[in-house]
């Protein structure tokens, strides 16, 4: 009889999470990271977008979206993210020796120990990464001036995950982390966990394999306890017991208690479905309708309006103008008063990728005119863009 093992599977699963998260800060779109929020600028750069604050609105909608995501996940599958892809497990897992090591020799914990430590430096500068770009750390650091504000995190978070991975481990899924506790309020009749079959209870040899092997210290066949993170290490135990009785483990992925319906589809799912379906809609609705250019225009009020010479009106705007594209932008600019072109300077405007510019702008109009003019900004780059403003006309006090 051949058993097909789960553990086989979850390391694949942690690799693949490692490389993922490890490799991301390298990954450039447009020439920059492909994920990073920059302090510097406020800016979230995701997979090739870049957000500015005025415009989390956005993220707030992905956030909630990933909020009832996980919700639904949860209530479907139980603890499935603890014992398949939280890093807080993948570390652990990467770092078994550690508890292997603290069965043997000082020398054998001295290494595992300081292993764990470089594995916890690599981590908190990864972790680091997602807010300043590997291609600044690394050359920062080969050349020494990476900076005190840098270095007092990655000490501090080094610190704070050796501490964490050297001595807490499975202990901080089983007491402390707050996911683990409100998934026993998200749990129902129909979640998947892994259980005791308990209608086999008198194939059960006593062995106690399953309870050596968990991580967690807790015996599956005395029910669902809120301490398993699912990594069906008692699983693959007693399924290798059973197999010399040429009989299926006693241990297994069932939904609900063992010889339950299975009901996926049910009303609380559907409903948190349907919610996190309305928020992934919101979030592509306003991530593919965002605009890649702000303006707005206020009144220069250092020039007051004038007359000139050529008795022509004057009146002169501040346009705050924002380009949040990755490529520099040439925009034109034109006016109309009342259906009537006017002159307006500057003609063109050039903003890089990710500027943002302060741009006098002047009016010159017929003289006494009054009410609003419309100003034109535009250009015909891809993807072209044009956008419309009304200004008000003012009049210098002594036409007035």
């Amino acid at each position: 009889m051949t058993i097909r093992r789960i553990q086989p599977w979850r390391r694949i699963a942690e690799a693949i999470q490692a490389v993922i998260i490890l490799g991301i800060p390298f990954v450039r779109i447009n020439g920059e990271s492909a994920l990073r929020f920059d302090i510097s600028s406020l800016r979230l750069h995701v997979f090739g977008v870049s957000l500015w604050m005025d415009e989390f609105f956005i993220v707030l909608m992905g956030l909630f979206f990933l909020t009832f995501l996980t919700i639904l996940v949860t209530l479907l599958f139980g603890r499935i993210w603890c014992g398949w892809l939280c890093p807080q497990t993948v570390i652990i897992d990467i770092t078994s020796f550690l508890d292997r090591a603290r069965l043997k020799g000082v020398s054998q914990k001295i290494a595992a120990y300081t292993l764990t430590l470089l594995a916890c430096i690599v981590v908190a500068a990864n972790l680091i990464w997602y807010f300043v770009s590997p291609y600044e750390f690394i050359p920062a650091l080969a050349t020494g001036s990476l900076g005190p504000v840098i270095w007092g995190f990655w000490i501090s978070l080094s610190v704070i995950l050796f501490l964490n991975y050297a001595f807490l481990r499975h202990t901080w899924c089983a007491t402390v982390c707050p996911y683990a506790k409100l998934q026993g309020a998200l749990f129902d009749s129909s979640t998947m966990v892994i259980s005791f079959d308990g209608r086999r209870q008198s194939e059960c040899m006593d062995c106690r394999a399953c309870v050596r092997v968990c991580p967690v210290s807790i015996d599956v066949r005395s029910g669902l306890n809120a301490a398993c993170i699912s990594c069906a290490e008692c699983l693959d135990a007693c399924a290798e017991r059973m197999e010399k009785k040429q009989k299926p483990g006693l241990i297994g992925y069932f939904f609900g208690r063992p010889g339950n319906k299975r009901k996926l589809m049910r009303t609380n799912a559907l409903l948190i479905g349907a919610v996190t379906l309305l928020f992934l809609f919101f979030f592509l609705y306003l991530s593919f309708t965002r605009n890649p250019f702000d303006l707005i225009v206020m009144p220069n009020y250092d020039m007051r309006p004038r007359v000139t010479e050529k008795e022509e009106l004057l009146n002169s705007f501040i346009l705050a103008a924002e380009n949040r594209g990755r490529q520099d932008r040439e925009f034109t600019t034109a006016a109309s008063l009342q259906g009537r072109t006017v002159k307006v300077l500057p003609e063109r405007i050039v903003l890089k990728a990710g500027e943002y510019k302060r741009i006098p702008i002047y009016l010159f109009l017929p003289e006494k005119e009054r009410g609003n003019a419309v100003l034109t900004i535009e250009t015909s780059q891809p993807p072209p863009l044009r956008i419309v403003r009304n200004v008000g006309i003012m009049l210098p006090e002594e036409v007035k």
